[in-house]
């Protein structure tokens, strides 16, 4: 009888264990895989920006100003970590 009462609670311990597992992989999993992809007709700053992606190893900074920035455009730079980052200097259309 002993070994029944202590079974529902060896379960629920398991049970709960269990459900943590799964939980931090789905967390860990999906900050992991982040991935950006612009569609067509995609226009930032009255640049065009359709079709293209960015993740972890290929990176965008795009900087939005109310007057024409001193140094307007993109460029791709290195960003130290073994990627690439383009860099956009844009003026906000209104």
């Amino acid at each position: 009888m002993k070994a029944l009462k202590t079974m529902p609670c060896a379960l629920a311990s398991i049970a709960c264990l269990l459900a943590m597992t799964v939980g931090w992989n789905v967390v860990l999993s999906s900050a992991a895989s982040a991935e950006v992809r612009f569609g067509r007709n995609v226009r930032v700053g009255g640049h065009d920006f359709s079709h293209q992606s960015f993740n972890r190893k290929r990176r965008a900074e795009i900087y939005l100003y109310d007057r024409t920035p001193s140094r307007s455009g993109c460029v791709w730079r290195s960003d130290g970590r073994g990627g690439r980052a383009k860099t956009c200097h844009l003026r906000r259309i209104r």
